[in-house]
């Protein structure tokens, strides 16, 4: 029942937004995708929910001549891989993943299953509903080139930002410092289901339900903070950039545990007196 209405709500709403004249954002309000590339060259990251596949699919034709060259996966959660093996069959293409986040969609690992106590809003209460367990996407599963190149597309590269998941990913394109960051932090506050729905801007940590080491989490932040990215385009959230964007990347990195790590989480780890 849960999924079923997070399915409706991105199926309503489902959008698309021109953010680069290569990049264009996919937003199925609970969740993103981008299309990267120019019409000889692009890839798809991210595969949005099970029935993401008909506008993705309607949307692509439109705007490119080909298929593209792979998806890429910034980490296997069930909101990024939702239509994820009915496109990489139509296209005939290779999915590429973090070789950390491999076990969890080669069906030899499951997710843990997400935790209800983090938050009080609706999206996290609702969250142990969530599908957690491992897909197998047999042999279109490819790991990522180990030289940090992204296949596909000219210019970009992977980097490794673990926490919210073992292997998650975020892609960086050094030339105009644009950063697609998954679900290393977000640009919402992904717990509480009005907040996704009306797209409040307000730089948090990643979702927390489903966020599984925050102590890496808080590190991939600062990684990131450290790229002095110009535009942000989060799996959750609307993109955001200049001085808004350094002033709040800036706020949650330094406040991290304050900001992004749930109470508990944060008292667990602090030391005993």
């Amino acid at each position: 029942m849960v999924n079923k209405l997070v399915q409706l709500l991105s199926k309503l709403t489902a959008k698309t937004q021109e953010i680069l004249p290569d990049v264009l954002l996919f937003d199925f309000t609970i969740v993103n995708a981008c299309a990267v590339g120019t019409n000889d060259e692009w890839v798809m990251v991210d595969a949005g929910l099970s029935n993401s596949e008909a506008f993705i699919l309607e949307t692509t034709l439109k705007r490119f001549s080909r298929c593209p060259a792979a998806i890429i996966l910034t980490h296997g959660h069930f909101d990024h891989v939702g239509s994820l093996e009915r496109l990489a069959e139509y296209w005939d293409v290779p999915i590429y993943a973090h070789p950390l986040e491999m076990p969890y969609l080669s069906g030899k690992k499951d997710y843990p299953q997400a935790d209800a106590s983090t938050d009080e809003g609706l999206v996290a209460k609702m969250s142990p509903w969530f599908p957690h367990t491992a897909i197998n996407l047999g042999f279109r599963l490819t790991p990522l080139p180990e030289d940090g190149s992204v296949p596909g597309i000219k210019g970009w590269r992977w980097i490794h930002t673990p926490g919210h998941t073992e292997g998650h990913i975020s892609l960086f394109r050094e030339s105009d410092r644009t950063l697609i960051a998954g679900d290393a932090f977000t640009t919402t506050k992904q717990e509480s289901l009005l907040s996704a729905l009306a797209g409040r801007e307000k730089i948090k940590g990643p979702p927390a339900y489903m966020t599984m080491d925050w102590e890496r989490a808080r590190n991939s932040v600062a990684q990131l903070k450290g790229l002095n990215p110009a535009l942000v385009i989060p799996s959750h959230g609307k993109p955001m950039g200049g001085r808004e964007l350094e002033d709040h990347l800036a706020y949650l990195a330094e406040n991290f545990e304050e900001v992004a790590v749930p109470r508990k989480e944060a008292e667990e780890d602090m030391p005993e007196l």
